[in-house]
């Protein structure tokens, strides 16, 4: 493993490399499901980058982006396994050199539903960072978790209009042993929090046995019923919506693939999940 700072560094050090570059873009706090993408791209690509870096646009109040879990010296001694990965540490003037500020993106119906609704502006912010590390290291495959599935979609979404050459690897939400989605901000929870926390994984199984007998709204009216007046969790949202274009629909096609997908305060976390259903 070999950290840098700068971009310019960390380019002067992949011109004397051959072969593919994989990237795998976080934001710190790193667990299991981060690491199955660092182990991924390692298999398919000669370098492998992994940047670290909580970015400032994609929250909308302040407040969550100074609580975000930040665990530098922990995630490098985790990286430290890895010979042929390259770390990337930026601090916020690197990447917005002119100003903290996101880009504006037209994603259709993409960013108007769930987290976009939401999260006022996140995906445009999202999408900033993100292209500003595509245009920085110029990789050949790009690696994202099915956790953030939405964010997945908007982002193939902007490598189509964009242009870009990268080829998006989505890959497996890793799970905890009582089906809980491994996510940076599970380690906020409390003890009586994270048993509650169990209701996401729960519900998604659920909706995914009621398939085959209910109409989606029937299954999402029955899921949202369950989380009427449980003390310390509210649930934000829950739908089922189609794997490609995230749209609600009345009646299923076979034909169609479909997600159920949702998100929940805990306490003062907010949780999302997803799961497919076949």
């Amino acid at each position: 493993m070999k950290a840098f700072n700068s971009y310019k560094q960390l380019n002067a050090e992949l011109k004397n490399r051959k072969g593919s570059l994989g990237l795998v873009p976080t934001m710190g706090s790193l667990h299991q499901g981060h690491l199955s993408l660092i182990e991924k791209a390692i298999k398919k690509n000669s370098n492998v980058i992994v940047s670290i870096f909580v970015n400032p646009t994609q929250f909308n109040k302040q407040k969550d982006f100074h609580n975000y879990p930040n665990n530098l010296k922990s995630d490098l001694n985790q990286l430290m396994d890895f010979n042929n990965v390259l770390v990337y540490l930026p601090d916020t003037n690197e990447l917005y050199p002119k100003g903290i500020f996101a880009n504006e993106y037209n994603f259709g119906k993409l960013d108007k539903t769930m987290e976009g609704k939401s999260r006022t502006n996140h995906f445009n912010g999202v999408a900033t960072i993100v292209e500003k590390l595509f245009n920085i290291f110029k990789p050949d495959l790009a690696y994202f978790g099915e956790k953030d599935f939405q964010q997945l979609i908007i982002i193939k979404s902007l490598v189509n209009q964009i242009g870009y050459k990268v080829k998006i690897i989505s890959c497996p939400t890793i799970r905890e042993n009582d089906g809980l989605a491994m996510s940076s901000r599970n380690q906020l929870l409390t003890k009586e929090e994270r048993k509650k926390a169990i209701l996401l994984y729960a519900s998604l199984i659920e909706a995914k046995r009621l398939m085959n007998s209910s109409s989606p709204s029937e299954i999402e009216n029955s899921i949202t019923k369950k989380f009427t007046n449980i003390e310390g969790v509210e649930l934000q949202y829950f739908k089922i919506l189609t794997d490609h274009s995230l749209s609600e629909t009345k009646e299923i096609n076979d034909k169609e693939k479909y997600r159920a997908f949702m998100a929940c305060d805990i306490g003062k976390v907010r949780l999302i999940d997803n799961i497919a259903l076949e």
